[in-house]
């Protein structure tokens, strides 16, 4: 019990932690860091990034405090505005975080519609086929683009829509850069259309993100999700003014 409640402080304090530095730093063979290692990311302590990659604060370690910014707060921040954006647009509204190649909502404000995307809190995505993953994979250093996909193939989708390799997602990510959101067309999932838009720590780097999701069949052609991007964004700017605010 010990050793695994250090080892979740380690994960907090240092953020990436391979196998051989945790036997080295809990003074365990490698086989026991690897099983206590195997038991936090089965209760979503900690996650990898990819198979024998790094392990890193998981959304269970979030929740309970142990990161530096935790998930919990930016729940807190983002609330009111994800509940105005789903006034304005009258469409569902979430906030989403990056787990390695994955993004996970951690918060939504469903449309009041009868024809509506539902609740997707605690829902799990391929980042780059889902406006907010490419929002905040938009503003990732290159660096950490490579460690989550390398050079290679991305995950296969289940629609034909979703990008399918690097060199095509690092292309759209340029034109995220210069238009400031991030748009899915049915690449998530058939019949949804959504805007994502990232949000920053007080250091510029992507904290998570605003998203709002309608079903495609609301409009005729994609600039009816485009329309609602401007909402998004004004929810972007407003979470960044609640975060840089003094309690």
């Amino acid at each position: 019990m010990d050793n695994a409640l250090w080892l979740l402080q380690l994960i907090g304090e240092r953020q990436a932690l391979r196998v051989v530095e945790v036997a080295d730093l809990l003074g365990v063979a490698r086989s026991t860091a690897h099983r206590l290692l195997a038991a936090l990311r089965h209760r979503g302590f900690v996650i990898q990034d990819r198979p024998n990659g790094a392990y890193r604060p998981g959304p269970a370690l979030y929740e309970i405090g142990l990161a530096a910014v935790s998930r919990i707060d930016i729940r807190r921040v983002a609330r009111p505005v994800l509940e105005q954006i789903r006034e304005e647009t009258q469409e569902t509204a979430s906030l989403a975080v990056l787990e390695g190649a994955m993004i996970r909502f951690i918060d939504c404000a469903e449309s009041p519609r009868s024809v509506r995307v539902g609740n997707r809190t605690g829902v799990v995505r391929l980042a780059h086929a889902s406006a907010v993953g490419k929002a905040i994979l938009a503003g990732l250093s290159d660096a950490e683009f490579v460690r989550r996909y390398g050079d290679g193939g991305l995950p296969p989708t289940t629609t034909a829509a979703a990008i399918s390799d690097v060199a095509q997602l690092r292309l759209e990510l340029e034109e995220i850069r210069r238009r400031g959101y991030a748009v899915n067309l049915e690449e998530s999932v058939d019949g949804v259309h959504a805007v994502g838009v990232a949000l920053n720590d007080t250091v510029g780097q992507p904290l998570a993100a605003l998203g709002v999701a309608a079903p495609s069949s609301r409009f005729g052609s994609q600039d009816g999700i485009l329309a609602l991007a401007p909402a998004v964004l004004r929810g972007a700017e407003l979470v960044h003014e609640r975060l840089r605010r003094p309690e």
